[in-house]
């Protein structure tokens, strides 16, 4: 009987992007002091990792957690090779981002219309059509963009999402001028094979590189739905330190998947990420201590060592 490698499509070397000092922190019940989150992304950077989301230039009245923006972001101490990204809602949100001599913002906008208004307060065409005072001024500026889709797996108010719709999104973010769109599992919902129907689908219609993973952990699938995206060429994921994260508008959902237990697998599997696991797991061990509890993220808690002689 032949053999058949489940995983020959799947790349060799992939990319990680972080998403804990963002993502992770406006979910957290405490306010990290600036100290603190300069300390993390220190951590990071040590760690290998190269693209880092550090903070959103949201009104502080929504996330109080990220009010420190500004300083955040001019205050990260750079690094050769290392690009570090902000969420970006408007046309305000960009001028702070230039101001702080951020290189890359990033978009959002969810694919269920009740999800969209709860986030933003408007509809997904009204999203769309604000962002033409953001990605074409930022674009002119020399600042690149990324897009992400929430609720493509599953609506905490309105159930199944239609993938024709979050397809849709996507090419459109893509033809505005978005490198990449980050597809997320905002509630944790999706499982491998809806999984595969969702990526064959963004494959058929965009470049693998223009398409990233940003898989929530809530019901213990985001490894096994990475690993199907993997194995159909998908080569850029999200992640966040020790699991933090969640998002305030998606009653129940947990954090995304810790960026250790992603790169152990990776790195399992012989897929290059440029990260050193002993020094990402050091970096979640920072993060806990930061926010003041123990975090997720499965490799944090039981280390690094291999089953291998």
């Amino acid at each position: 009987m032949t053999q058949v490698d489940l995983f020959s499509a799947a790349p060799t070397d992939v990319s990680v992007y972080e998403v804990s000092l963002r993502d992770g922190l406006q979910n957290e019940r405490v306010t990290v002091p600036l100290a603190d989150k300069l300390r993390l992304i220190d951590a990071l950077v040590a760690s290998g990792l190269r693209r880092i989301e550090i903070t959103s230039f949201v009104s502080p009245k929504w996330i109080p957690q990220l009010a420190d923006a500004d300083e955040v972001a001019k205050l990260a101490r750079r690094a050769p090779g290392v690009r570090f990204s902000a969420l970006c809602p408007n046309a305000k949100g960009l001028e702070r981002a230039r101001a702080a001599g951020i290189e890359e913002i990033a978009v959002f906008v969810s694919a269920s219309e009740t999800h969209n208004q709860k986030n933003v307060n408007k509809s997904i065409g009204a999203t769309l059509e604000a962002f033409e005072d953001t990605i074409g001024p930022a674009l002119a500026l020399g600042i690149t963009v990324r897009g992400y889709v929430s609720t493509v797996w599953g609506c905490p108010y309105e159930g199944a999402v239609d993938p024709k719709v979050s397809v849709g999104i996507a090419k459109k973010l893509h033809a505005m001028g978005c490198y990449q769109i980050s597809m997320g599992d905002t509630i944790g919902a999706g499982t491998p094979r809806q999984t595969g129907d969702i990526v064959d689908r963004l494959l058929a219609e965009l470049p693998s590189e223009a398409i990233a993973l940003h898989m929530h952990d809530t019901r213990g699938t985001a490894l096994a739905n990475i690993v199907v995206g993997l194995e159909r060429g998908v080569r850029h994921f999200d992640a966040s330190v020790g699991g933090m994260g969640g998002c305030p508008y998606a009653p129940g959902a947990a954090g995304n998947v810790a960026t250790e237990d992603l790169v152990y697998l990776l790195h399992g599997m012989g897929v290059t990420t440029g990260i050193d696991l002993e020094r990402l797991v050091e970096a979640g061990k920072a993060a806990a201590s930061i926010v003041g509890r123990q975090l997720p993220g499965k490799v944090l808690q039981a280390g690094v060592r291999s089953l291998r002689a």
